[in-house]
C-alpha cells in the first residue's frame, strides 16, 4: 500500500466517521414518545428513609413573596442566583470569551453555561423536602441581605447566605461559597429546628436543561465542532466508573440507583456542570423528563441525599459541591475522583488522554498550540520511523516487481489460482512482504482518530491562535490555506509514487481526483486537525523521497559492481 493510498484511507475513514455520527443523530433509532406520567412530581426513596415529594417541573412558588436575582463574582466566575429556590440560573466564565477577540470586538462577552434565557434554559437547583411538608424546595423564595457579592482584593472567598423561615420554627440557611481561582461552588443547607417536634427530611441537588438546538444538516455540521461532541447527562460511581445518557435516551434508559462517592453532571462541548455530593454519603441518582410531549422538553438529573433528622433546638447541615466550568484535563480529578472523564473521548480514551497529556507538555515548552501539534507530529513520526521506513522500502521493492507481475498476468490470463501461486513464489524469491505496507496504517490509525478527538474536545484549543490568519485552531481555516496545502502535498505524493503497473485507467484518474475531493472536504475540518494532517503529509513525503532514492541508489550500486 503506497503512501497516497494510506492518506486517502485515513481521510475516507475520518469523513465516514463524521458522516456516520451525524447520520445517527438525524436518522438513527429514535425513542418512543415518553409517557405522560413522566411529568408528575417525584417521590423518590432516599438512601435511608423516605423523602417528601420533589417537584419535577417548576410550578407556583411556596411563598407569596416576590423573588429577585442576585449576583456573586469571583475572579473566574460570575453567577446569577434566583432567590426563588436559591437556584443558580446563569453562569458566566470570565476567562472564556463567547467568541474570538477581533479588532471590531476586542472584548466579547464571557461564555455563558447556565442560562435563564428560555430558549437556552439550563439551571442548577437544590432544595430540601420533608414528609411533614415544612421544607423549602427549589421553588421556595429565600431572603438575601444584598443583591451583589464580589470577591475583593485580599479576599480568598466570597459567601452568599440565603434564608427561609417556616411557620413551625424551622429555619433554613442556604449558603454558597466561591473561592478565588476555582470553578467549584460549595453549597451548605443548614436546618435549625426552633420548633417543638423533630424535623425529618432530605436534601437534593439537580440539573435541568433544554437540549441544544440541532444543526440544520450534516454539511453545516462540518464547520461546527460542537456538533460532534456529546451533549447529555453523565454520572460516575467508583464501582461502574463513568456512564452517560444522551437526551434521546432519557426515556428509554432512565437512571435510578444509589451511589456512594459519585457525582452527576450535564455535559456539552468544552464545558460542563456537575453536582458532587459528599463522598461518604449514599445518594440516589435519577433522571426524568419534564414537559415530554411538547416541543421543549426539560431534561433532569438529580442526586437525593440520605434522610436526616433534626431534634428541637438542634441543627444539621447537608452539603454538596457544584462545578461550573471548562473541561480542563489534568485538574479535574483533584476536584472529584473520575471527573477527568467528563472530557468524553468514548472508546478512544486510552489513546486520546495520553496524546492530550503530551500535547499539553509540548505547549508548555513552545507556548503555541499549533506549534505543539507540529512537534507532536514530529515526535510520532520519529517514533514510527523504522516502521514507516519498512513500508516505503516495501513499496519501492513492489514497484520494481510490477513489470514482472504484469508479465505473470499475461502468462496466466484468467487462471487466478496459478497467478496467485506464481506471485507468492516471486515475493518469496525477492524477499518482499506485500502486507508490510499495511502495518503502519494499523498503528497510526488510532493515533489519528485519538488526536482528532483531542482537537475536537480540548477546551485549551478553543479559540487558540496559531499564526497570522488562523485565530482558532478548533474552527476551519478561514482562508483555506491549510486545505490547499494538503491537496498540494497529496498531489506531490502521487507524483512521487506512480500508479502500480496494470492499474485500470479509470482507477488511475480517480486516484488523481480524490486528493482534491478530500481536500475540499477538509475546508470544513478544524484547522488544528488539518495542520496535523499537512505536517504528517509533508514529513511522510520527505521520508518517502529519501528512502525511495536510497533504494534506487542501492540498486544502481549493485548493478554497477
Amino acid at each position: 500500500m503506497n503512501q497516497t493510498r494510506t492518506f486517502l484511507l485515513f481521510a475516507l475513514l475520518a469523513i465516514g466517521y463524521v458522516l456516520w455520527s451525524d447520520w445517527q443523530k438525524d436518522y438513527g433509532p429514535q425513542p418512543p414518545p415518553p409517557p405522560a406520567a413522566t411529568t408528575s412530581d417525584a417521590s423518590v426513596p432516599g438512601a435511608s428513609g423516605a423523602a417528601g415529594t420533589i417537584p419535577s417541573a417548576d410550578g407556583a412558588t411556596t411563598s407569596g413573596k416576590p423573588a429577585h436575582l442576585i449576583t456573586v463574582t469571583n475572579d473566574v466566575l460570575r453567577l446569577t442566583i434566583d432567590t426563588r429556590g436559591g437556584s443558580i440560573v446563569r453562569s458566566e466564565l470570565l476567562a472564556y470569551p463567547s467568541e474570538p477577540r477581533t479588532k471590531n470586538n476586542p472584548a466579547p462577552a464571557p461564555a455563558r453555561l447556565l442560562d435563564d434565557d428560555p430558549s437556552h434554559f439550563f439551571a442548577a437547583q437544590s432544595g430540601l423536602v420533608s414528609t411533614q411538608g415544612n421544607a423549602p424546595d427549589h421553588r421556595a423564595v429565600f431572603d438575601a441581605a444584598q443583591d451583589s457579592y464580589t470577591l475583593t482584593e485580599g479576599q480568598n472567598q466570597v459567601k452568599v447566605d440565603l434564608t427561609w423561615t417556616g411557620n413551625d420554627g424551622i429555619k433554613v440557611t442556604k449558603s454558597f461559597t466561591l473561592t478565588r481561582g476555582s470553578y467549584v461552588i460549595d453549597l451548605a443547607q443548614r436546618v435549625d429546628n426552633g420548633g417543638s417536634a423533630t424535623w425529618t427530611g432530605n436534601a437534593y441537588e439537580q440539573l435541568q436543561r433544554l437540549a441544544p438546538a440541532a444543526t440544520k444538516g450534516w454539511f453545516q455540521s462540518f464547520s461546527d465542532p460542537s456538533s460532534h461532541s456529546f451533549f447529555g447527562a453523565g454520572w460516575y460511581s467508583p464501582q461502574d466508573k463513568f456512564d452517560s445518557l444522551g437526551f434521546a435516551d432519557f426515556v428509554k434508559k432512565p437512571l435510578n440507583r444509589p451511589v456512594t462517592g459519585g457525582w452527576i453532571e450535564m455535559l456539552q462541548h468544552y464545558f460542563f456542570v456537575a453536582w458532587i455530593p459528599p463522598a461518604n454519603e449514599s445518594t440516589v441518582f435519577s433522571t426524568s423528563v419534564n414537559n415530554p410531549n411538547t416541543a421543549t422538553p426539560i431534561y433532569l438529573i438529580r442526586a437525593l441525599s440520605p434522610s436526616m433528622s433534626v431534634a428541637p433546638g438542634q441543627n444539621a447541615t447537608a452539603s454538596a459541591r457544584l462545578f461550573v466550568g471548562p473541561k480542563l484535563q489534568g485538574t479535574l480529578d483533584a476536584v472529584a475522583p473520575g471527573l477527568e472523564l467528563s472530557t468524553n473521548y468514548g472508546w478512544l480514551t486510552a489513546v486520546a488522554q495520553p496524546l492530550h497529556w503530551l500535547l499539553s507538555k509540548l505547549h508548555a515548552v513552545v507556548g503555541n498550540w499549533g506549534l505543539a501539534i507540529i512537534v507532536l507530529v514530529l515526535l510520532i513520526k520519529a517514533a514510527l520511523w523504522k516502521l514507516t521506513a519498512t513500508q516505503f522500502r516495501s513499496g519501492a521493492k513492489m514497484r520494481k516487481l510490477q513489470p514482472r507481475i504484469a508479465a505473470l498476468k499475461e502468462r496466466y490470463g484468467d487462471d487466478k489460482v496459478k497467478m496467485q501461486q506464481a506471485m507468492m513464489e516471486l515475493y518469496k524469491k525477492e524477499k518482499v512482504n506485500p502486507m508490510t505496507g499495511c502495518l503502519p496504517v494499523l498503528v497510526t490509525m488510532p493515533i489519528f482518530f485519538g488526536l482528532y478527538r483531542v482537537i475536537m474536545e480540548s477546551v485549551e484549543l478553543r479559540q487558540a491562535p496559531f499564526v497570522g490568519w488562523i485565530h482558532d485552531l478548533s474552527a476551519p481555516d478561514p482562508v483555506y490555506v491549510l486545505p490547499v496545502l494538503y491537496i498540494l502535498v497529496m498531489l506531490a505524493t502521487q507524483w512521487l509514487t506512480p500508479p502500480a503497473a496494470g492499474m485500470d485507467p479509470a482507477q488511475a484518474r480517480m486516484m488523481k481526483i480524490m486528493p482534491v475531493m478530500f481536500g475540499v472536504l477538509f475546508f470544513f475540518f478544524p484547522a488544528g486537525l488539518v495542520l496535523y494532517w499537512v505536517t504528517n503529509g509533508l514529513v511522510s513525503l520527505g521520508q518517502q523521497y529519501f528512502i525511495t532514492r536510497q533504494v534506487e541508489r542501492a540498486d544502481l550500486k549493485t548493478k554497477t559492481s
